[in-house]
C-alpha cells in the first residue's frame, strides 16, 4: 500500500510540472530599462534617415546616438558603429533600418545591449547569402533604378522618389535624394560572421507597402528571429513616413512604453 502510495505522489507531481511548464514557458521576461539607443542607417541614406524618430526617443529620455555609416564596406560600418557604441554608458537598445539590419546583427553581440530593432532591414545569419535568400523573394521595383558608377550605386531620383521613399511627402523625400549616401556596389554581397539575434531580444517592423525590401521577406526574417513584430502601413522608410510607429517599438524594446505615453 505504501508503495502505491509514493507511486500516486510521484506520478501527480509529474502532471503537476507538466500543467506549469508550458505557462513558464510562455511568459517572457519585461525588457530590460534602456537608457541609450543607437540608430544605424541604411543604403542611400545617411543619419538623417531617422531625424523624425529621434525627437521621440529624446522626449521620452533617452540618449540617442545615430551612427554614419561609410557605406564603403561592412567592416568598415562595423567599426563605426562600434565606435558609436563605446561612447555608450549603460544598457543600449540597437536600432537598423534598411542594410544597417546587417550591422545591427554583427555588432549585437556587445554586452550593453539589451534588444535589437530592425526596422525594414535584413537580418542575415552567420555566413548567409543574403543575396540568395533574397532572390526567394523577388524586390520591388526600385532596383530597376540602381546606377553604379566606379564601384558605388546610388538611386536614381525616379526610383528614390516613386519607390523608395514611397509614401513619404515628396518635399522630404527630395531632401532624402540629395543626401542619400554613395554605397559600395559589393556592399550588398557581403556576409556577416555572427547573428545577434540569435541572442538578444529582437522586434521588427514590418512595412507593408515596401517596394525595396518584399515585405514577404520580413515576415520570413521576422518570424525566424521570433522577433516581436508590428507591420506598419508604409513604404521602406517607414521611419520617415510613421515615425511615432518606429520611435513607439524602440521604446518598447528599451522598456519604457510608447512615445505617446512618453508625451504625457
Amino acid at each position: 500500500m505504501r508503495i502505491l502510495q509514493k507511486l500516486a505522489v510521484v506520478v501527480a507531481a509529474m502532471l503537476s510540472a507538466a500543467l506549469v511548464a508550458p505557462s513558464a514557458q510562455a511568459q517572457t521576461a519585461p525588457p530590460v530599462q534602456a537608457r541609450d539607443v543607437v540608430l544605424i542607417h541604411g543604403a542611400w541614406a545617411d543619419g538623417s534617415s531617422w531625424s523624425e524618430v529621434i525627437p521621440l526617443l529624446q522626449a521620452a529620455g533617452l540618449n540617442v546616438t545615430a551612427v554614419q555609416n561609410p557605406l564603403t564596406s561592412l567592416q568598415d560600418s562595423v567599426a563605426a558603429t562600434r565606435r558609436a557604441l563605446a561612447l555608450q554608458d549603460g544598457p543600449t537598445v540597437l536600432a537598423a533600418h534598411s542594410w544597417g539590419g546587417t550591422v545591427l546583427s554583427e555588432t549585437g553581440t556587445d554586452p550593453k545591449i539589451t534588444a535589437l530593432v530592425y526596422v525594414a532591414a535584413r537580418a542575415p545569419d552567420a555566413g548567409e547569402d543574403f543575396v540568395a535568400l533574397s532572390g526567394k523573394f523577388p524586390a520591388g521595383a526600385v532596383r530597376a533604378g540602381v546606377q553604379e558608377h566606379d564601384g558605388f550605386t546610388r538611386l536614381s531620383e525616379d526610383s528614390f522618389l516613386k519607390y523608395f521613399a514611397n509614401g513619404v511627402a515628396r518635399k522630404k523625400a527630395a531632401v532624402l535624394y540629395a543626401v542619400q549616401e554613395p554605397t559600395a556596389a559589393s556592399l550588398f554581397g557581403e556576409r556577416t560572421t555572427v547573428a545577434a539575434w540569435h541572442t538578444k531580444p529582437s522586434f521588427y517592423a514590418i512595412s507593408k507597402l515596401d517596394q525595396t525590401i518584399n515585405p514577404d521577406l520580413e515576415r520570413f526574417l521576422a518570424k525566424r528571429m521570433n522577433a516581436t513584430t508590428v507591420e506598419v502601413d508604409a513604404g521602406h522608410l517607414s521611419l520617415v513616413s510613421h515615425p511615432r510607429k518606429i520611435a513607439d517599438l524602440i521604446l518598447a524594446a528599451a522598456g519604457r512604453g510608447k512615445a505617446e505615453q512618453a508625451r504625457r
